[in-house]
């Protein structure tokens, strides 16, 4: 672990690449740093207690305004409770209360998203501002932080690349979330080499849309293509275009055909001077497009699965099979949340109210602490909206493997 205070501001950090993060500190962050590094970080055991608040909030007044209110009033909450629990020594639980009212002190809610978490433990608190909303105010005292809400905001926030080109000029973008970051490699940012010969710009017939019939033009949209094709070689990820529709057309033409890989364009022109946050306005659907494109993928791997026999479905099957480290897949409705009794190795959904008793233990949330489990085996975990796999408890999974019957 690495030592000493940290308070990280979003001001100084939305342009930076995501950089390792120090724990057992005062962080404040947002779903760009959240690394696999970070996340396992996270996921580690704490001295008990530790303390997760998630606190929806607000991007714009007035609404923005009772942010603050909502959230003294959830860390007053999550105070009683600690005051209430008998396995918590005086010591400690002054310790985890200040802790959690040092971050209160720290949250600037005018940078918020869409929901806050707030973790504290004994020694420690962290801020997490998420571009996602919460289903609700949440307060959780255990032996871990719940990062579920981490986790559904960075698979929301997978990385992509953005493409904006014209005739004249062409940028690479990097996007995660909504960050986009200008990226300068593979002969990006490419301009048209405005020193060809006379001979090369006379106007070509043939099929070429209007503006894109000079051999410069062309020869200009062939560097874009190669280049573009290195980055999707050396670094696949989900592609976005943008660019006047006789551009896109023409691009998809040329060369290796690299454009012909995006999974959407935006016919959109005047972008190639635009800053990170127009480019970012300008796609915004076709990245919502992304992330619907992720969940249906998700959920049609789970339909070859099945036919493999490598499909599992109902918290009771999923749950084991994520103890046993057998997940490859899971995928989660994005709302859902169960309550369950925990009896010989298996579960019962129970009321939120339920308690211990001689026939099992109560899980608070069984689908948090089966998300933690995939997690910690590597498995890919994607959320999907309510509703897609209604005729599948809610929850399912693909797995590396089936026991084999006897």
């Amino acid at each position: 672990m690495l030592g000493g205070a940290v308070t990280v501001s979003f001001r100084n950090r939305l342009l930076q690449e995501p950089a390792p993060v120090p724990f057992r500190n005062e962080v404040r962050m947002r779903t760009n740093d959240l690394t696999n590094t970070v996340l396992a970080e996270l996921r580690e055991p704490r001295s008990y207690p530790a303390v997760t608040l998630v606190v929806p909030t607000h991007r714009t007044r007035p609404d923005r305004d009772q942010d603050p209110v909502r959230l003294r009033n959830v860390i007053a909450e999550a105070s009683r409770r600690l005051s209430e629990d008998s396995g918590v020594p005086e010591r400690v639980r002054q310790d985890v209360v200040g802790q959690l009212e040092q971050a209160e002190a720290e949250t600037d809610l005018v940078y918020a998203l869409d929901t806050l978490v707030v973790f504290a433990a004994p020694g420690e608190h962290q801020l997490w501002y998420l571009p996602r909303p919460a289903s609700g105010e949440r307060i959780t005292i255990s032996d871990t932080f719940l990062t579920r809400n981490l986790v559904a905001a960075k698979a929301q926030s997978r990385p992509y690349w953005v493409l904006t080109f014209s005739e004249e000029r062409a940028r690479l973008w990097s996007g995660s979330g909504e960050q986009l970051v200008e990226e300068r490699r593979e002969g990006f940012p490419i301009e048209q080499d405005k020193e060809l010969p006379e001979r090369q710009r006379i106007p070509r017939t043939g099929d070429y849309p209007s503006g894109y019939r000079d051999e410069a033009a062309l020869q200009h949209l062939r560097a874009v293509d190669a280049d573009l094709f290195k980055v999707l070689e050396n670094e696949p990820r989900p592609l976005l275009v943008a660019g006047l529709p006789q551009g896109i057309s023409a691009l998809e033409d040329v060369g290796t055909h690299a454009a012909r890989k995006a999974l959407a364009y935006v016919p959109k022109g005047g972008l190639t001077d635009a800053s990170a946050s127009v480019v970012y306005e300008a796609i915004a659907p076709a990245r919502e497009k992304l992330v619907r494109a992720r969940a249906e993928g998700a959920v049609e791997r789970l339909g070859n699965a099945r036919g493999r026999k490598e499909f599992v479905a109902g918290l009771d099957e999923v749950w084991n099979a994520a103890q046993e480290g057998r997940l490859a897949l899971l995928v989660v409705e994005e709302p859902y949340r169960q309550t369950a009794r925990l009896t010989s190795g298996h579960l019962t959904p129970v009321p939120d109210d339920a308690a211990d008793d001689d026939s099992g233990e109560v899980r608070d949330d069984i689908v948090d602490e089966t998300v933690e489990a995939a997690l910690s085996t590597e498995a890919e975990v994607v959320f999907v909206p309510d509703g897609a796999l209604a005729e599948h408890g809610r929850i399912a999974g693909a797995v590396r493997y089936t026991w084999a019957r006897t």
